[in-house]
């Protein structure tokens, strides 16, 4: 089928495809393969009940762009597809997953121009994200769109129980989304999409440097026809894998084990998914808390189970969701002694409603969540009266030790959110309502107004104002130790931004430019602070307290992507060019004087990226990604890296060779945390059974 831009389509619309006998498509007698329809079609129109068939569009460029405008994206609390989205959505597509060398998620978002990823341990042992100059505990993560963060620290946020081939795309919101996305949508939301359909069976082996090994192996399901009258769907993916490596620097051997089922069903009117997951991953924690220590330990483990519905009764649209993550945490500041050794589990359930309906208005959406909160530990909480001691749990349990501290809270948020869709114009108004009891139990209000305007087929310009509140963490109230202080009476941060923003898209190119300044207070962070002493000297007390401070933040992001497959063919060589470049400046003001922060002061001031890939010779590919990071505080020298792909991949397996770090760069994330070297890696994946 021939593509025709948006403006050659303007008097052509479809309203509606259905899996009709007397359907427009079915009456065709043959698949149709939605992602080979122009953008231009998708963006007027929903598809319902039919699949956007990722196996059967393939790999290519020309394909991905064309399908990524008819992706229903995470800006909004009613479905909007990324062109009429008025918020700039960063795509990681399978195609983008496919050529970067990476294996884990962690290394995926590397390559995001807002997003900065610092790591203790290599392959996501253990590793902090943030976005726009925040810290790991100002972010929601999302898996389908399932909150999957840790109420006790961001440290643990990012364990994750799927692996890259479990992933159809990963969407990044930068800037507040509390209005969407619930409170600990802070500085952004990043929310990672499993594979949705296929019948297909796959294996993936893998090894390299530093006695690196493992596997993953997938199994799905996708049956279309059922019911009475073959209109039902039932899909269903199950997966798991494991890994372990020496470790490249002392002391930073781990191994990790992990299971993920995704599966559901759909007919009519009516669907019902779930999904279920569990980790555990035991590891060297070589100078990860302190210095002091070069023999520390610690193991994670999660559990994850949710539930999603939705109806539609007449035009209105309702959506409920339960879900329960737990976590248990186990850390040694001295690997199998008892002294500096904490056990904690923590436990989010939520539950929540979303209800959306269209009218001449425009789209309007109300909803509820109630989540709870609750931590039970050695070491964070509130004391608990002997007869109430609880026995560790877990994996790592141990005889003899007993959770002897206490705290939980209730969050119950209200949504209301109206789109106004018009043929160059959208308009999403909302509004957070929100109350915590760990937070005087009163009240609190989040607005937020998002404009786009889109002059043309081409061009987009943003506009958005939003404001977000995040509640401390229990670590950020509770955690104390040899030179750290929690804080009981830390106070919730808040912010109000500002973001604008142009994109333009066009054959074969695609740029993106956003600006935003944000104006944030009763911030949290962990600094030494000095005071006067008996003396009247100002000194120090080595000890990193839990405080307050105000901030204001401002930056900017430049994305350029030229596709040269797109003008010249699929034939030539070079299938995508990439620069991205982000800009942070921050202005931070204490009540105290700071001698040093953990992470306020340590922001990544400028990220430039530049990657390219292309096919070699005949079904030979190489992809190469250059990374250059400059960040602020003592210590913290700019630093850059190149990684590396090649592959060679046939219909029914690939073969690649990855390299990370090629130029065997010295380099810290943390000022005392050498990451490894040069890593080598190679691996194959294999398609077992796919029809």
């Amino acid at each position: 089928m021939q593509k025709k831009s948006f403006c050659e389509f303007n008097r052509l619309r479809f309203t509606r495809f259905s899996r009709k006998s007397y359907a427009l498509f079915a009456c065709m007698g043959r698949e149709v393969i939605i992602g080979t329809l122009s953008v231009a079609t998708l963006t007027h129109t929903k598809a319902e009940g039919i699949s956007v068939r990722t196996d059967a569009v393939g790999d290519s460029l020309q394909h991905n762009e064309l399908r990524l405008d008819e992706v229903v994206v995470t800006g909004s609390r009613v479905p909007l597809t990324l062109s009429e989205s008025a918020k700039i959505v960063s795509v990681i597509t399978r195609e983008d997953i496919h050529r970067a060398a990476a294996e884990t998620i962690n290394d995926l978002l590397k390559s995001v121009t807002g997003v900065d990823v610092r790591q203790r341990g290599g392959f996501g042992v253990q590793t902090d994200i943030s976005i726009r100059g925040g810290n790991f505990d100002q972010i929601t993560i999302l898996i389908n769109g399932v909150n999957i963060s840790s109420p006790q620290t961001g440290h643990l946020s990012a364990d994750f129980p799927v692996s890259v081939e479990d992933i159809e795309r990963i969407e990044i919101l930068e800037g507040p989304a509390a209005r969407v996305h619930g409170t600990s949508a802070f500085n952004g939301v990043i929310n990672i999409i499993t594979r949705q359909s296929g019948n297909e069976a796959m294996a993936h082996l893998y090894g390299g440097s530093y006695g690196y090994a493992g596997g993953n192996g997938s199994v799905s399901v996708d049956a279309d026809g059922l019911g009475n009258n073959g209109a039902g769907r039932f899909r269903s993916m199950l997966s798991g894998g494991y890994t372990r490596a020496d470790g490249g620097t002392p002391n930073s051997a781990f191994s990790s084990t992990r299971f993920f089922y995704n599966g559901g069903f759909s007919m009519d009117n009516f669907s019902i998914s779930g999904q279920a997951g569990y980790s555990y991953k035991p590891y060297g924690a070589n100078t990860f808390y302190g210095a002091a220590s070069t023999d520390q330990w610690e193991s994670t483990e999660r559990w994850m189970f949710a539930l999603n519905g939705n109806v539609k009764i007449g035009k209105v649209h309702i959506s409920p969701q339960l879900y329960w993550n737990r976590w248990y945490d186990h850390y040694q500041w001295h690997k199998g002694e008892p002294a500096g050794e904490n056990f904690h589990k923590v436990d989010s359930r939520g539950a929540s409603v979303n209800m959306w309906f269209s009218t001449f208005l425009g789209r309007t959406s109300l909803g509820v969540e109630v989540r709870k909160e609750s931590v039970l530990s050695t070491s964070l909480g509130n004391p608990l009266a002997e007869n109430e001691w609880q026995e560790t749990g877990g994996y790592d349990a141990q005889d003899g030790n007993f959770y002897k501290f206490k705290d939980s809270r209730t969050n119950v948020s209200s949504f209301m959110e109206h789109d106004i869709l018009l043929k160059c114009w959208t308009f999403s108004l909302g509004l957070l309502a929100n109350m915590n009891t760990g937070n005087n139990r009163r009240w609190r209000f989040y607005p937020g107004l998002d404009i786009a305007w889109r002059p043309d087929c081409n061009w987009k310009l943003y506009a958005s104002w939003n404001m977000a509140m995040r509640m401390p963490t229990f670590t950020d109230l509770y955690y104390s130790g040899k030179n750290i202080e929690g804080n009981h009476d830390i106070r919730p941060e808040k912010t109000s931004d500002l973001q604008l923003g142009a994109s333009f898209s066009a054959k074969g190119v695609a740029v993106e430019a956003q600006a935003f300044y944000s104006h944030k207070t009763d911030m949290i962070d962990w600094v030494t602070y000095s005071s006067l002493s008996q003396s009247g000297e100002l000194e120090s007390d080595g000890i990193f307290h839990s405080v307050n401070f105000c901030l204001d933040n401002v930056g900017a992001e430049l994305n350029v992507r030229l596709l040269p497959q797109q003008m010249w063919g699929e034939s030539f060589p070079v299938a995508s060019v990439g620069l991205q470049y982000a800009y942070i400046n921050e202005s931070s003001s204490y009540t105290v004087n700071v001698i040093s922060s953990k992470y306020a002061m340590e922001y990544l001031r400028h990220k430039f990226v530049l990657s390219a890939s292309g096919r070699i010779w005949k079904n030979l590919a190489l992809s190469l990604s250059w990374r250059w990071q400059d960040r602020v505080g003592e210590n913290n020298p700019s630093y850059a890296l190149l990684d590396g792909r090649l592959s060679w991949k046939e219909k029914r397996w690939k073969l690649y060779v990855d390299g990370e770090n090629l130029l065997n760069k010295c380099y810290y994330d943390y000022v005392t945390i050498p990451q490894p070297g040069r890593w080598l890696r190679a691996g194959v994946t294999v398609s077992l059974w796919n029809k």
